[in-house]
């Protein structure tokens, strides 16, 4: 398997260049425009909390109407009095997630959408590592009052264009990796949303061939939507 130590170190000489490389090229595109909380629709009350990386930021799109959270919120609040909040920053791993929502005043909240990871595969964080800030997370959302954390799973990282190979091959088979774990670890209240491959076609992908385009964030929105109301 790719991820293994002893593979990665020997195609160290190759892989480091073209992560340099990447950085350089990369596109930094910003964060969705538009409002991070609010109210809206109509039926019982769902409290909402979005928290993660630059997906749950809405990066990949202009504005949070296209992006998971507005989407999200529109979908939910056909059958909910919807009060949400989006919590999230380009950049971020588990551990900083975590650690922004420890210093907030989060109130109550009744269903949470975790996304994370990708950054951790980036910064070669540690999978023990990795899942125990994942646990801590969820579990302080489980102590706000959460009925429901989704916890979105790694994408496959090796249908990123803008990674060249074998970059593409070691990343996504450790992005592999933590989504097996998350998914091995989500039970209770707590439920992983595998990410379906067939999302992430070139043509689905934003313009940095690293982000969702706004295909992906309707999709993801659509499923996620259907799963709480089964749950709720």
């Amino acid at each position: 398997m790719l991820a293994l130590l002893p593979v990665r170190l020997a195609l160290l000489p190759v892989l480091l260049p073209q992560a340099i490389a990447v950085r350089r090229r990369a596109l930094v595109l910003p964060e969705a425009a538009g409002p991070r909380w609010g109210t809206t629709g109509s039926g019982p009350t769902l409290r909402l909390l979005i928290a993660g990386d630059s997906s749950a930021a809405g990066v990949g799109v202009a504005v949070q109407d296209l992006a998971l959270a507005g989407q999200l919120v529109a979908a939910l609040a056909r059958d909910f009095t919807v009060q949400w909040r989006l919590e999230a920053r380009s950049g971020a791993t588990s551990g900083q997630v975590l650690h922004h929502l420890q210093g907030l005043d989060l109130g109550p909240l009744d269903v949470a959408v975790t996304v994370s990871g990708v950054n951790d595969v980036l910064r070669q964080v540690s999978l023990r590592r990795w899942r125990r800030q994942q646990a801590a997370l969820s579990q302080l959302l489980v102590t706000h009052g959460a009925r429901q954390v989704w916890r979105c799973g790694v994408p496959p990282m090796r249908q990123f264009t803008l990674l060249p190979r074998p970059l593409r091959d070691v990343l996504g088979a450790q992005a592999r990796r933590f989504d097996a774990a998350l998914a091995a670890d989500s039970t209770g209240p707590l439920h992983h949303l595998p990410f379906d491959p067939a999302r992430l076609t070139p043509a689905m992908l934003a313009e940095d061939g690293f982000h969702p385009g706004p295909q992906i964030y309707a999709l993801w929105a659509r499923e996620l939507a259907e799963k709480i109301r089964l749950h709720a």
